[in-house]
């Protein structure tokens, strides 16, 4: 039976009235707190406050029984928190609090409020630092079965709860198991790979990455965010390195006209792109190899390398040990850390033959995929455990709206 069909047996014909959610409930904000005063009072009380884990622990609490909260400021601005027994409430998290005589499952609350996530995203404003006023969560409607008779409403209540926590359990549990799967695999990757890349003294030449034999470094130049377009010419701006591309891609997220791909700075087909600034040291010079059939423009703060090697082995290359602590004498930089193309030309680079090097790319890429994809790996499989929780929240919290909403 799916989850709507149930839903629609356990109701019955039922009445289902949508209240705001500030008839229902308390929403108050918590106490203020900061790095420094959980610093200075160490204890065994989380502090909960703009994220969904612990600020820290602190030595002092001031909710107990309460655990629903609500972020009220940052960029998990709307996330729903839970936190059960005693913890401190910080003043970037809404209280969320069941009022007395009101037969309203405070679990039950808590997965209705999941549900509406986009709901409670809607009432936000994103003009300056993300935020939600309490007023407008208080106006926030959600269904209630039943509230004539307390007893059958807080059983229809109570059993669409044991599902959704029978199927929250089940989910965690196959997570955490793939995602210690996933961290060995990687750890498992990260060792090949390291293994594959390094060679014996004298069995093959180890060249400087600038030298004419191998290849060259060139800027980007001035595209913005501003210049993309729906479709046209593909380009990589440096950010996106950091959040859309993996080792390799043969497709650009972003576009630019033709007038402006006439006047850009070029990646040809096999060269590799690379972010020359990050806010750490690890992700600087994160890079991407370029595999599609047509040249794409590049971004300040990242330049390209034109090669005469395999490209998916010199993206390999720059997620490993020997490069990084190669680069890191040539870090510069305060708050943005950087790396310029001169200085990575200095780095030596091993030079295997063309047919070795595609022998170490295709094992890399076979673990790469296991690892990273998202349509193959395990973290689709993650995915998807997620995805079918949240499919079943969905059908068994879709409870029948007025009329009038619907109209």
């Amino acid at each position: 039976m799916s989850g709507a069909r149930f839903l629609e047996k356990l109701l019955d014909g039922a009445e289902v009235v949508w209240k705001p959610l500030g008839e229902l409930t308390t929403v108050k904000t918590g106490q203020p707190v900061n790095k420094n005063l959980i610093a200075t009072n160490p204890g065994p009380y989380p502090v909960i406050n703009s994220g969904r884990e612990p600020l820290g622990f602190i030595d002092k609490w001031n909710t107990d029984d309460d655990p629903i909260g609500v972020t009220t400021r940052g960029a998990g601005v709307g996330s729903i928190t839970w936190r059960a027994g005693k913890y401190y409430r910080g003043n970037l998290n809404y209280a969320v609090s069941v009022r007395p005589n009101v037969s309203l499952a405070v679990r039950f609350l808590y997965h209705l409020l999941l549900e509406m996530q986009s709901e409670i995203h809607s009432l936000c404003t994103f003009d300056g630092i993300p935020a939600l006023n309490a007023g407008k969560l208080k106006e926030l409607a959600i269904p209630v079965p039943c509230p004539d008779d307390p007893a059958t409403s807080l059983a229809i209540q109570g059993e669409i709860v044991r599902i959704l926590d029978t199927f929250t359990e089940l989910t965690a549990e196959l997570t955490a198991e793939l995602t210690a799967e996933l961290t060995q695999r990687k750890k498992q990757y990260n060792h090949y790979r390291e293994q594959l890349l390094t060679f014996d003294d004298g069995a093959v030449e180890y060249l400087p990455m600038g030298d004419e034999r191998v290849g060259k470094f060139i800027r980007g130049g001035s595209l913005q965010k501003k210049d993309f377009i729906s479709s046209g010419v593909g380009c990589i701006h440096y950010g996106q390195i950091y959040t859309h591309y993996g080792t390799h891609t043969g497709r650009t997220k972003s576009y630019v006209s033709e007038d402006f791909a006439r006047k850009a700075r070029m990646a040809k087909p096999g060269n590799l792109v690379i972010a020359t600034t990050s806010e750490n040291d690890d992700d600087v010079c994160k890079a991407v190899a370029w595999l599609g059939d047509r040249d794409i423009a590049v971004s300040s703060d990242a330049c390209f390398y034109a090669h005469k090697l395999n490209p998916k082995f010199v993206s390999y290359f720059f997620q490993t040990e020997q490069f990084q602590v190669q680069k890191r004498p040539y870090i510069t930089g305060t708050k943005v850390r950087r790396v310029n193309a001169d200085n990575l030309a200095k780095i030596l680079i091993p030079i295997p033959s063309l047919e070795e090097q595609a022998r170490i790319a295709a094992i890399l890429d076979k673990f790469d995929t296991l690892t990273s994809s998202l349509t193959e790996g395990l973290p689709r499989e993650i995915a998807l455990r997620e995805k079918q929780y949240a499919w079943y929240r969905d059908q068994l919290l879709s409870f029948p709206k007025p009329n009038v909403e619907a109209a």
